[in-house]
């Protein structure tokens, strides 16, 4: 059964991945290597999560 609470955090979910992709992208043109790399691991990890859960897996 859907429920309006369950949609709205994957909705977030996508949306913080997509603003750290935005942070990655800042952080590799300013050329920093070790932000890059951090950033874009938790926005992996929010896209997998955002995935998981829409699929009902987590």
């Amino acid at each position: 059964m859907f429920n309006v609470a369950a949609g709205m955090w994957v909705v977030i979910l996508f949306l913080l991945a997509g603003m750290l992709v935005g942070g990655v992208w800042s952080a590799y043109q300013n050329g920093s290597k070790a932000v890059t790399v951090i950033l874009a691991l938790c926005a992996v990890i929010a896209f997998a999560f955002a995935l998981f859960n829409m699929a009902k897996v987590v």
